[in-house]
């Protein structure tokens, strides 16, 4: 597969504060891929950069195989980015901030335009200082959609919208994607994450943690092992990731040996029994505490 997003080594620091950090990606054609962390992690300066919106201190980065420091205009052609927070001028209407959109990469997107402003029940003469925080995510969807990209970058996309629309921004989404649209998701939201993506990374401190598949993530060995009525606890078994008590219930996460899993258990008094899979908020977790602070 072609790599549509492709970073080596890539670093960008603001004076003496580190945004990104010898940062390698790989995102090829065809993949709705997750970039996953914590505010400040550095998703947001991954994203100006791949958009050639600010300038790299060291190493690569390259979208559909073109350096973003030499083809920026090339390559903002071919994208859809949506940002988490848009501004728009005031004074002009939602039709007018779509239309100068379209026009920015020369191109008729009218009836397509239209036909989200319907599917968004987006009022197209409303001024945009008018609008509800939802709603002007709704405008930035539009813009992003109209001229229908080969890439789409998303930076916490469904914030603002109520359940209704985020059902339909991911249908919307869907539909792109199966024509044939890349896409590129930071987001909060991790089972958002899990239910439409492929392949995510993992980011901390402008770091990379992790980069997977979902499914490879979400089928690891590591299971929710939970206690309930616990009357006696012997030694842990190695392989527990993370443990917490609360009362008589004992859970902790676990990817070891079964065999030591069950000697433990056999040892243990306790009422009831669960094992469960991880959710993906408990491995984005595991993964933050495994990588530990960098001085």
């Amino acid at each position: 597969m072609e790599s549509i997003i492709k970073t080596k080594l890539l670093t960008k620091r603001y004076g003496r504060t580190m945004g990104i950090d010898t940062l390698n990606l790989n995102v090829e054609q065809g993949d709705v891929f997750g970039f996953i962390g914590p505010n400040g992690a550095g998703k947001s300066t991954t994203i100006r950069v791949l958009l050639g919106l600010i300038n790299i201190t060291s190493g690569m980065a390259e979208v559909f195989g073109l350096d973003v420091r030499k083809h920026r205009k090339e390559i903002q052609q071919r994208i859809g980015y949506m940002p988490s927070e848009a501004s728009y001028y005031s004074g002009m209407k939602v039709k007018d901030v779509v239309q100068m959109s379209a026009k920015l990469r020369r191109t008729n997107c009218k009836r397509e335009a239209n036909r989200l402003f319907d599917r968004f029940d987006l009022d197209e003469n409303r001024r945009v200082e008018d609008l509800s925080f939802g709603n002007k995510k709704k405008v930035s969807i539009v813009c992003a959609l109209q001229h229908k990209p080969e890439l789409i970058i998303l930076d916490e996309p469904t914030s603002g919208l109520d359940p209704l629309m985020q059902k339909e921004f991911w249908d919307a989404l869907r539909e792109r994607h199966n024509a044939g649209a890349t896409v590129f998701l930071s987001s909060h939201v991790l089972s958002e994450v899990q239910q439409y993506c492929k392949n995510i990374a993992i980011i901390r401190e402008g770091r990379l943690v992790v980069q997977d598949s979902v499914e490879a993530l979400s089928n690891s060995t590591a299971r929710r092992v939970t206690l309930r009525g616990v009357r006696h606890l012997p030694l842990l078994p190695d392989g527990v990731l993370e443990q917490s008590k609360m009362d008589s219930d004992f859970t902790f996460l676990y990817k070891g040996s079964m065999e030591d899993l069950t000697d433990f258990l056999a040892a243990a008094k306790f009422d009831d029994l669960y094992v469960t899979e991880p959710e993906m908020e408990e491995l984005f977790l595991h993964f933050y505490a495994k990588a530990g602070v960098r001085k």
